[in-house]
């Protein structure tokens, strides 16, 4: 199927896009890659008669170090991430996820502002910022506002995102140095959404893990932040028993569909499992400065 008819924009700044959605209200649609979007048109589930496409506003397509925070802007590409030496050297668990969406030539197009503002529980990048902290900046007709990644979802795609807003940036505060961090992901094939996925991002003192987060991706109808997960390891040693209680922690708070990746049953034990492996994975890379 093709889509429906609809009027092309392209503004040249954030001001331009709010108009123009402001103008054109339920009517109008933005988009960035457009990998969620395009289809649902091809499909007839979408029918906006007017596209504002965010490519061509520059200031969106930035990384900004800024000390202790990094700003990536949100049409900022999934390949741009992989490619990014500030990065690499600051936040590595972005380039090591982006490396797990899809296929080289999705993310080539797709962006890290269209991935973690849809709302789609099956996306990686949601789960990951609240792994890391990070806050979504919003711009709309009535200004700018920031928005905590861990309570910006409220269902699958339904997210805290007004009417004529976009998501303009996500800052991410910038772990401690020799911090330990992993994305274990399961899924069937190259392309897929997972079965089920954690991220974690943790700091030792010592042997003693000092700091820890946890966070979960489509095993529930949004990302889930796994708090008391997270909590259960900082202070140990993070032995076998901790690790398994951290999963048991993890796995007790998810509400997986079950679908052709697998039972319900099957992908909540497999997010223990992705849970236990980051976290041993983490912990290894903080030890090691892998």
């Amino acid at each position: 199927m093709i889509p429906g008819p609809f009027v092309y924009h392209r503004p040249a700044s954030v001001g331009e896009a709010v108009g123009l959605l402001a103008a054109h209200g339920e009517d109008a649609r933005p988009f960035a890659g457009g990998h969620s979007l395009i289809p649902m048109m091809k499909l007839r589930m979408a029918a906006p008669s007017h596209l504002v496409d965010l490519a061509g506003i520059s200031d969106l397509a930035t990384i900004r170090d800024e000390g202790s925070t990094v700003v990536i802007g949100a049409t900022v590409t999934q390949a741009a991430l992989i490619r990014s030496d500030l990065l690499a050297a600051r936040l590595p668990i972005l380039r090591e996820t982006a490396l797990q969406i899809a296929d080289p030539q999705i993310r080539t197009k797709g962006t890290l502002g269209g991935n973690v503002a849809n709302g789609d529980p099956g996306n990686d990048m949601p789960a990951l910022m609240q792994c890391l902290g990070a806050t979504y900046v919003l711009a709309g007709p009535d200004g700018s506002r920031e928005v905590a990644a861990r309570d910006f979802y409220e269902a699958a795609y339904f997210t805290l995102l007004q009417p004529g807003e976009i998501l303009t940036a996500v800052r991410i505060p910038v772990p401690p140095a020799g911090h330990g961090y992993a994305y274990e992901k399961l899924k069937r094939k190259i392309g897929d959404y997972a079965t089920a996925a954690a991220a974690v991002v943790l700091t030792l003192d010592g042997s003693t893990v000092a700091s820890a987060a946890i966070a979960l991706t489509n095993v529930a109808s949004t990302p889930l932040f796994a708090e008391e997960a997270s909590r259960l390891v900082v202070g140990t040693s993070l032995d076998a028993a901790t690790v398994k209680a951290a999963a048991e922690a993890a796995k007790a708070i998810t509400d997986p569909a079950t679908d052709g990746r697998g039972t319900a049953e099957y992908r909540r034990e497999m997010a223990g499992v992705m849970v236990a492996r980051a976290l041993v994975k983490a912990a290894d890379r903080a030890r090691t400065g892998a």
